[in-house]
């Protein structure tokens, strides 16, 4: 099957660290990202299926990107993510959590293609993929 990647950007702030730590230790462990900051991501939005055999494509594109902005960009783009999500109100906002959170916003949504991948670029040298449970 092919797999096809939409690309789309947002800008987030967030910082890392537990209330119920000191200044200090926050500093200590999570350095200079304790410190509210923001990001320009680039999110890639991968998905696979059976080509439709009427119009050759794998997925309608104008779809997609509908659902991406209304369930993921409408709530994260210019937000502080910690603060302005609720999900991750008891969670750091680290990529890593940051790509489980889109995958449960769109693949809910997507109808006869399957999401393979999420990967979120938050610098150009840091990247995070998922494809779900897969292996679970």
């Amino acid at each position: 099957m092919p797999f096809l990647t939409k690309k789309f950007t947002f800008c987030a702030a967030h910082e890392y660290g537990h209330a119920d730590w000191s200044s200090e230790k926050n500093q200590e462990v999570f350095g200079d990202d304790a410190r509210l900051h923001g990001h320009n991501y680039d999110l890639e939005v991968t998905v696979t299926g059976d080509i439709n055999e009427e119009t050759g494509f794998l997925v309608d594109l104008g779809e997609l990107k509908m659902i991406v902005q209304e369930k993921v960009l409408n709530l994260i783009d210019h937000s502080t993510i910690e603060k302005d999500i609720p999900w991750f109100k008891s969670r750091q906002p680290s990529t890593e959590l940051m790509v489980i959170w889109i995958w449960e916003q769109i693949e809910p949504e997507l109808g006869d293609v399957q999401l393979h991948r999420i990967r979120l670029r938050e610098t150009p040298t840091i990247y995070t993929d998922y494809f779900g449970l897969e292996g679970e």
